[in-house]
């Protein structure tokens, strides 16, 4: 059972992309079923999990059991995937995302579940009162009624509607602060942080004054420390938040502006939502009861639910008659209504392909690149493989595979899973896959260094051609230079012997992209691979890693302009 001790709404943070949660669930169900919950089955999980194919990282090597409890006991059981108690066990809610046809119906009707206080979720004495909410289904609220939200509004004025009885309060501070953001153009970043500290202040009022700023992350109980991780918080609940309500389907992200809407095709789905669902938390004293009511895979409805809202959904998006429908059954025509959905986004990225191909969204992928850097993008991570993908695509002549999640409009949705490339480009006679970053200092090496070098192993090992690998940072540390530069000189089998990775900075990325551009040509597969090769080349005559980063430069420098390159 959690303890609510924060007059703050309360996400689930972990895992922080909802569809990590499937393979670990079902992990978790296939080894685990019918064991109790222990601490020495927690360590056993995360070990299994680090032997998995699909997970990065190892766990808290100091606390395996927490690992555990932090991947299972926060959204896979909040949200009733499973069940811990007695024994493990996956719930009807479970088996339906794990393995059924429409894991997002599910997720939806889990989040609407979502409430505090519950019997999973109770109140400390200090909180006594605060929390009576369905945060997700009242998020929904807000932005169908202010049309959208950004995440400066969400983290500062959103996670403080505990109760669904402040939502007009909450609302209209939102408005207010819409009206005031308009007077302080200019200085917008100073008076947001003022407006979120004021916040904070009065939110914890009670608890500074009685002098418990000390939090469970630190020993500082300094009010500077205490207002930080305040703010740590709210950021994080925020973005958990935003995600998981993009997973559903019923919201779209403007990553631009930092804010989520309500999907134009959604908005009945929305709206039935709103004026059916209950606002009122149920069964907050009946373990048992909340059990029953949150571990089925039928409850709330949802739009798509009534035969005949479908088959009108069916006939707006489709050429279907209403006789064509009328004996179908409801699972069929959701299976209808996901085929057309799944055709029209395949045809939305092939458009997006062929537009790519013929350079005219050059100049676009070079801006992106500059304000990605520049942090103009809520999720800069996606925003950077999704162009990348652009770039490597627009430089043509092969397969090149995305391995993010694209949503149903055709858009990027969420990065890549564990134990894989960012992006995977199938040439005739070679591959070459592309891993991006915007992780610098010391911290790019210890997250990057090795999975880089597996996912490059891995791929040489599937596709049995001849395989390269780009890496791609705005800055190259130099461990991480240092790491490719010995990979690059010794044999691992692990890897496939040696290993062919070469470390760009975005920059030189971008001055390649460039070439391609101005070239009178398109650069065709032996162009790509002659760069490669010759990078390669000088590795292995270079001096040491730093001669080695002056030869890329000049490699850079010459593509397509040197009959060498």
């Amino acid at each position: 059972m959690a303890r609510l001790d924060n007059k703050l709404l309360f996400f689930t943070t972990s895992p922080r992309t909802p569809a990590k949660m499937i393979p670990e669930i079902r992990l978790l169900s296939e080894k685990f079923s019918g064991k109790q919950w222990s601490t020495l089955n927690q360590e056993k999980f995360i070990d299994e999990l680090a032997q998995s194919d699909f997970f990065e990282g190892k766990g808290s090597p100091s606390d395996k059991a927490f690992s555990a409890r932090d991947r299972i006991n926060r959204a896979p059981k909040a949200l009733g995937f499973v069940d811990l108690t007695p024994c493990v066990a996956l719930t009807e809610a479970g088996k339906a995302f794990v393995y059924g046809k429409r894991p997002q119906e599910i997720f939806l009707r889990q989040l609407l579940k979502f409430q505090l206080p519950s019997p999973y979720h109770h109140e400390s004495r200090n909180v006594t009162g605060t929390f009576f909410i369905r945060p997700y289904l009242e998020i929904l609220r807000l932005v169908r009624e202010l049309e959208h939200i950004t995440f400066d509004e969400f983290k500062i004025f959103a996670v403080q509607m505990t109760d669904y009885h402040k939502f007009e309060l909450i609302k209209d501070s939102i408005l207010q602060f819409r009206n005031e953001k308009v007077l302080n153009r200019g200085q917008y970043k100073r008076f947001v942080n003022n407006v979120w500290e004021e916040a904070i202040l009065e939110i914890h009022k009670e608890r500074i004054a009685a002098g418990r700023t000390k939090t469970r992350e630190t020993t500082d109980a300094s009010l500077k420390k205490f207002i930080a991780t305040q703010k740590s918080n709210m950021r994080d609940y925020a973005d958990a938040c935003f995600r998981y309500l993009r997973y559903t389907g019923l919201i779209s992200i403007s990553h631009k502006n930092r804010s989520i809407s309500i999907s134009g095709s959604k908005i009945a789905d929305v709206d039935f939502i709103l004026s059916t669902v209950s606002r009122n938390p149920v069964f907050i004293d009946d373990t048992d009861a909340y059990k029953a009511y949150l571990f089925s895979a039928n409850t709330p409805v949802l739009y798509t639910d009534n035969k005949a809202n479908i088959v009108d959904v069916l006939m707006r998006i489709g050429s279907f008659t209403r006789r064509e429908l009328a004996d179908k059954s409801i699972e069929e025509l959701k299976d209808l209504c996901d085929d057309i959905i799944k055709k029209h986004k395949d045809s939305v990225i092939n458009e997006q392909v062929a537009e790519i191909k013929s350079y005219a969204l050059y100049s676009e992928i070079i801006d992106t690149f500059n304000e990605i850097v520049a942090d103009e993008y809520y999720d800069a991570p996606l925003m950077f493989e999704y162009n990348t993908w652009r770039a490597m695509t627009m430089l043509d002549g092969g397969n090149i595979k995305g391995n993010f999640n694209f949503d149903d409009a055709g858009q990027p949705m969420s990065t890549a899973t564990g134990n894989m490339p960012d992006i995977e480009c199938d040439y005739d006679d070679f591959a070459l896959a592309v891993e991006v970053t915007l992780q610098a200092g010391q911290r790019q090496y210890e997250s990057e260094g090795e999975p880089v070098a597996r996912h490059y192993g891995q791929l040489k090992k599937r596709s049995g051609k001849d395989t390269y690998c780009l890496f791609i940072a705005p800055t190259i540390n130099a461990a991480t230079l240092a790491h490719f530069y010995g990979l690059n000189h010794l044999s691992i089998a692990l890897y496939g012997g040696k290993s062919k990775i070469i470390p760009l900075e975005l920059d030189q990325f971008m001055r390649l992209v460039e070439n391609s551009y101005n070239h009178e040509t398109r650069p065709e597969p032996k162009d790509i691979r002659r760069f490669l090769d010759y990078a390669i080349m000088l590795c292995g005559k270079a001096t040491d890693e730093n001669n080695w980063r002056s030869g890329i430069q000049a490699c850079v420098d010459m593509w397509l302009a040197s009959p060498v390159l």
